[in-house]
């Protein structure tokens, strides 16, 4: 069977992990206890020997669609076909008592007509490297390894094969039959069953979780459907254990088809997180914030120090520093795009932009959030008594090059962010501090900026000091509020990048050809979260008509469920790990700005 494209994917989750489900009604990506556990099923990735779970119509050319229950993360997926409608309803519950369960329900249920299913559960379990026995019972179906055991409770009965279940059931109008996949407790070897109340009950709660999360919500803008759904797909992203948040659920979808770009992205980047709090702050979501901040609390008391900041760039979701990065030889890659990445050997990276996103995270949830305690500014305190002695290194960036360090000018604004952001903390609050010192700093990084820093070459701000490439990160000089958005500067930043990186609304990073090596081959598509850092940095110029136009058009590349990638292809395709974090976060602050501008015009108008 061919790959399922990467767009044509809903998701559900427990907030500790989640399952990517396809059109078709496959599950063909699913972790389990927690997000970065080896995978159960991985069909995305091997249409061979990844694994998946399938439920969908016997005949062929049925139709699909796929909604969520609305103001949730409850996923429906219908299918048109000769003989009637039928759908699966897809869930996995959220707070219940026995959360360690991990629970995958799956109702299947006729609307008209009469429909025959096919069921087909095959799991394979640690990336499809590691054998289960399997066993059938009375209630369903068992599968056990040494390390992980899940049962199927299924209310049909199952035949088995080659270390997978299969099922054919027609179900006629009203009639509904529902099957759970469950974590085993050790110890646990059989299956046990799910009566329809149980079920419902599990189908209701987590109908009410989500809505009543999403209540809290305050934007009430134009595009509050979509914004809406962004702020649900953040907090899927979210392992509730430690407050962490994950740049995305996914490992190794490329960048390109068949290159080699394929990165692990299942774990904690200071820097994505920081600004998924900003985003969750701006929308009225306090509870992910204050968690995220105790996660980076207790890894900044940590005091690890390899000889690269007092921080690293990234953790696990449980706090750990160690992401040994290996390859899976044995899977193909999704669409024969190897290799297939366990891990991320950018842990070790120096990125200097981590400490202004941080700490300007910290503003933001001391004005928005919750005042923030002493300890937290001393650990702020600590953590610009190192900076003030590296800001002036090179680094790899934002974008993790691994051509080599340079002295990127990104790296360089978010410094200049640091010390701002601590510095109007300290007035607020009146915290102690060297204030002179970091005012000095911060000027002396403002001095280097707009003098190496902006090309008069290229009369824009550009990669690395002293360079002339262009890079759509320099667009955060605005949104950052290091220059005024109408500055001339500023303007003609935006007059270069729509020139050269710009391609209708989507947005190149920078030109691979031309910028720092990033020590790798073969093409990428435009960057989402770039695309719409484009949107809100028109906006906040007053190009407002080119703003809205481009923010629509953005629109019309996400997929049937408002869900995007990291990256878009040539032909609009999703590429890249799915969802991304960054690209939701980037979607919901152009939303919001973009919205007030508009506004604040139409009041001038009048």
């Amino acid at each position: 069977m061919a790959y399922a494209p990467i767009e044509d994917h809903g998701i559900i989750g427990d907030l500790h992990s989640v399952a990517l489900v396809t059109q078709d009604g496959e599950i063909d990506w699913y972790c389990c206890p927690r997000f970065d556990s080896p995978s159960v099923f991985a069909r995305i990735l091997d249409d061979e020997k990844g694994g998946s779970f399938r439920i969908s119509p016997t005949a062929d050319g049925y139709r699909t669609k796929q909604l969520y229950l609305p103001d949730t993360n409850v996923l429906i997926t219908r299918f048109l076909s000769d003989t009637g409608v039928g759908e699966v309803v897809d869930f996995m519950p959220v707070g219940e008592q026995e959360e360690d369960r991990h629970r995958i329900v799956r109702i299947v249920q006729c609307v008209r007509g009469h429909v025959h299913f096919h069921l087909d559960c095959t799991p394979a379990f640690d990336y499809g490297r590691t054998p289960h026995e399997l066993h059938l019972d009375s209630h369903g179906a068992v599968f056990e390894t040494d390390d992980l055991t899940l049962a199927l409770d299924a209310p049909v009965d199952l035949t088995q094969d080659e270390g997978g279940v299969h099922a054919f059931f027609t179900l006629e109008p009203g009639e509904r039959r529902t099957f759970v996949l469950e974590r085993i407790p050790d110890g646990g070897h059989s299956t046990r069953p799910f009566p329809e109340e149980v079920c419902q009950t599990l189908f209701q709660d987590t109908v009410d979780y989500w809505r009543r999360w999403l209540y809290q919500c305050t934007y009430r803008g134009r595009w509050r459907e979509t914004v809406r759904r962004s702020a649900l797909i953040l907090k899927l992203l979210c392992y509730r254990p430690t407050g962490a948040i994950v740049a995305a659920p996914t490992t190794s979808l490329p960048e390109s088809i068949g290159g080699g770009r394929n990165w692990d992205y299942r774990y904690t980047w200071i820097r994505d997180a920081s600004f998924t709090l900003y985003a969750f702050l701006k929308l009225g979501f306090t509870e992910e914030a204050r968690g995220f901040m105790a996660f980076l609390k207790a890894r900044a008391l940590e005091q690890h120090s390899s000889g690269e900041g007092p921080l690293q760039i990234m953790y696990g979701i449980d706090g750990r520093h160690e992401l040994e990065e290996f390859e899976l030889p044995d899977f193909e890659g999704y669409r024969h795009s190897s290799p297939v990445r366990v891990g991320n050997g950018a842990a070790g990276q120096l990125q200097l932009d981590i400490y202004g996103e941080l700490i300007n995270s910290i503003y933001l949830y001391d004005k928005r959030g919750e005042p923030i305690d002493y300890e937290v500014w001393q650990v702020v305190v600590e953590l610009l008594d190192w900076l003030m002695e590296n800001w002036d290194r090179k680094d790899e960036g934002i974008w993790e090059v691994r051509g080599g360090q340079q002295h990127f000018t990104y790296s360089r604004l978010m410094s200049w962010i640091a010390f701002d952001r601590a510095l109007r903390i300290a007035t607020t609050r009146g915290f102690p501090c060297p204030m002179i010192e970091w005012r000095e700093t911060r000027d002396r990084i403002f001095d280097q900026l707009v003098t190496r820093g902006f090309s008069q070459t290229r009369q824009a701000f550009v990669q690395v000091l002293d360079g002339d490439v262009l890079d759509a990160s320099t667009l955060m000089m605005s949104m950052g509020h290091f220059v005024a958005a109408n500055d001339p500067m500023m303007l003609s930043t935006l007059d270069a990048i729509r020139d050269e990186l710009v391609t209708d609304s989507l947005v190149y990073r920078y030109n691979p050809a031309l910028a720092a090596s990033d020590g790798l081959e073969g093409e990428e598509g435009t960057f989402s979260i770039c695309s719409f850092w484009w949107v809100e940095a028109l906006a906040r110029s007053g190009q407002l008509e080119e703003a809205r136009l481009a923010f629509e058009k953005m629109h019309t590349y996400a997929n049937h469920l408002g869900l995007y990638s990291e990256e878009i292809g040539p032909s609009g395709e999703a590429l890249g790990n799915f969802p991304q974090a960054f690209t939701h976060l980037s979607l919901i602050s152009a939303a919001i700005y973009l919205d007030r501008a508009l506004d604040e015009d139409r009041t001038r108008v009048r």
